[in-house]
């Protein structure tokens, strides 16, 4: 029987239980509170690490970042370019941002030198090989995350590196070389010294040449703890000269090439100069791909990159999904007023209201792209389509449950290819190939259609029926036979009242399915300056996975998810007009995800420049 002091005693800790709980919850994982879809991070660089080894400089870049933009960890550089983060400079700063509440992560870049062509360490040394292994165990010594920065590649050719290499490719070599590298280098000796760690290789934007370099996507994935995701795109007019899309379809590529193991998306401050839509228009694409968690690389590039009048563009002020001024209006956080200054601040903006629209969005789908592991040709290609909107879902393998399948010129790797296509046809659903495959294939595609697609060139601009394009352009002439193949998109110069045409898209019938072909132009820019009405009917045929697609003009995405949700996103520099296509004409209402609003009967709307809309349907 308790008496009336332990009946006291208990109602009051009945009382201050859920109180203690609410007072405990900052000093858990900064993540609660912050973002509810994904984890927000950042990265130190080696040496800006050693910079704060001076008290001073870490409080006032703390203050100046996380005012702007809350994180939820910090990765610490351990290695750069030769340099090592001194053991108790590593363990003051370490200390610092775990009393600020924030989980921590190692980094390493096994770089010699960045400025010297981005040289890395020469895996045939026996010192280099050393030092990659120290550099493992003591990063290991420290955390139980670490992740290996974009250069866990090869990319010099000694005399040490030519000898190891004997009469094999520079491919070949690499490929075994790095993938052993990995194991035994870094892997091994990491969890030897701390059997809880994670070792997480971050792969860089440039998927398609990985294999010239040594980075092997068909073993590494799978014994490395997890891998990152570079979502980078930038300027396109840059040295990759990658496209807006990559940022989306990179994070899915890699997640089905280990689903479960892709730990997130990377953006840097690249491409700043065309203005902060651009990098707005990145870290968006990561998110939505559904990558859980995202790196804002790096730290000192959230405190150093101002923003001002020249970040604002001239579209800007016109309903556009990133509002430069709504993002610059200084805020109230307690009694502190944040003015926003920097790069940390396009983040925050972004990012809140990413969080707010992706827990609506569910799994992305779009047409099964088949691209073989180590595979070259047509190089990002996909990329290129997601712009002209097809909705890209590359593959390491060839689906077999797929009503269509889209095969470029890489997935000749695959010596089985023709088999496949014909086993896709006989049950009755579509094979896509581009001219890049059918050139590649030569007599390999006759048991399906006989075609040529030699090294003959037309230029063409006139679509028909289906308009002028916005310029001429050069692209391969497709051969086939009258009657036993059909032109679904023609083109010539003129092709109305001309005397010359050419396949665009052409439909080819086999057993119960249909072979299409798709003409690439020699520029895959070209692509661009197709007109709306035959990208229209580009999409109608080539997206039969999905419930719908979209009518308009090129550099608009779209991207579907399998819960009857779907996103349109104009890449333009101007606005544009689109109309979503349903193919189930019962549909004759939708819902924006953002608003609340209903869009009924005609779906015809108005994107600005570089904005999206997200519906339900």
């Amino acid at each position: 029987m308790m008496n009336t002091k332990t009946k006291t005693t208990l109602l009051l800790c009945q009382m201050l239980l859920p109180l203690l709980a609410m007072l405990l919850l900052p000093s858990q994982s900064a993540q609660a509170g912050h973002w509810k879809n994904f984890k927000v991070s950042s990265y130190i660089r080696a040496q800006d690490v050693i910079r704060m080894g001076d008290k001073k400089f870490r409080e006032e870049t703390y203050e100046k970042v996380l005012s702007q933009v809350p994180l939820d960890k910090i990765y610490l550089e351990t290695h750069r370019d030769s340099i090592i983060v001194p053991e108790k400079t590593m363990k003051e700063v370490i200390a610092f941002f775990k009393g600020k509440g924030l989980e921590l992560g190692g980094g390493i870049t096994y770089t010699i030198s960045e400025p010297k062509d981005f040289e890395t360490y020469s895996y045939a040394r026996p010192r280099d090989r050393e030092a990659v292994k120290h550099i493992a165990e003591y990063t290991a010594s420290f955390f139980d995350d670490i992740i290996l920065d974009d250069f866990f590649f090869i990319d010099i050719k000694n005399d040490d590196e030519i000898v190891a290499k004997g009469d094999r490719s520079w491919t070949e070599y690499r490929l075994k070389l790095m993938s052993d590298a990995g194991r035994e280098l870094v892997m091994e000796p990491a969890h030897r010294v701390n059997p809880n760690v994670r070792v997480i290789i971050k792969y860089p934007n440039w998927y398609d040449h990985f294999q010239g370099l040594g980075f092997n996507l068909e073993t590494e994935p799978f014994y490395f703890d997890g891998l990152w995701t570079g979502t980078e795109t930038r300027d396109p007019a840059s040295a990759q000269h990658l496209q807006n899309y990559l940022s989306y379809n990179i994070i899915r590529y890699f997640s089905n090439i280990a689903p479960g193991k892709n730990g997130g998306g990377w953006v840097d401050a690249g491409g700043i100069q065309m203005g902060v839509d651009r990098y707005a228009e990145q870290l968006h694409l990561t998110m939505v791909a559904k990558a859980p968690e995202i790196i804002l690389w790096n730290y000192m590039q959230l405190n150093d990159v101002a923003i001002g009048p020249y970040a604002r563009k001239e579209w800007q002020g016109s309903g556009n999904s990133f509002n430069y001024d709504e993002m610059m209006a200084p805020r109230k956080e307690g009694r502190k007023t944040i003015t926003p200054s920097t790069l940390a601040s396009v983040a925050r903006y972004t990012l809140l209201k990413d969080d707010a629209l992706l827990g609506k969005l569910g799994n992305p789908i779009g047409i099964a792209s088949y691209k073989p592991y180590h595979s070259l040709g047509e190089d990002f290609l996909q990329n290129y389509l997601g712009m002209i909107g097809l909705p890209m879902d590359m593959f390491p393998s060839f689906l077999q449950d797929r009503k269509q399948v889209l095969l470029t010129e890489q997935a000749l790797c695959d010596k089985d290819i023709i088999s496949k296509i014909e086993a896709q046809l006989r049950k009755g659903g579509d094979v896509i190939v581009t001219t890049g495959f059918v050139k590649g294939a030569g007599h390999a595609l006759d048991d399906v259609v006989e075609l040529r697609c030699t090294d003959l060139k037309a230029i063409v601009d006139d679509f028909g029926r289906m308009g002028k394009a916005t310029r001429e352009f050069i692209i391969p002439q497709l051969k086939y036979y009258t009657n036993d193949a059909w032109e679904v998109i023609s083109a010539g110069r003129p092709l109305t009242g001309g005397v010359s045409g050419y396949p665009i898209l052409l439909r080819d019938k086999y057993s119960k399915g249909t072979l299409y072909v798709l003409t690439i132009p020699d520029d895959f820019g070209n692509l661009y300056d197709y007109p709306a009405p035959a990208l229209g009917r580009i999409r109608e045929r080539l997206t039969q996975d999905m419930d719908m697609y979209f009518e308009g003009p090129s550099k608009v995405g779209i991207f579907v998810y399998d819960n009857r949700t779907f996103m349109l996103e104009n890449f333009n520099d101007f606005p544009v007009e689109v109309k979503p296509v349903f193919r189930d004409k019962e549909i004759k209402i939708m819902t924006d995800l953002e608003s609340g609003e209903s869009v009924k009967d005609d779906f015809s709307m108005t994107l600005p420049a570089h904005s999206y809309r997200a519906f339900s349907y």
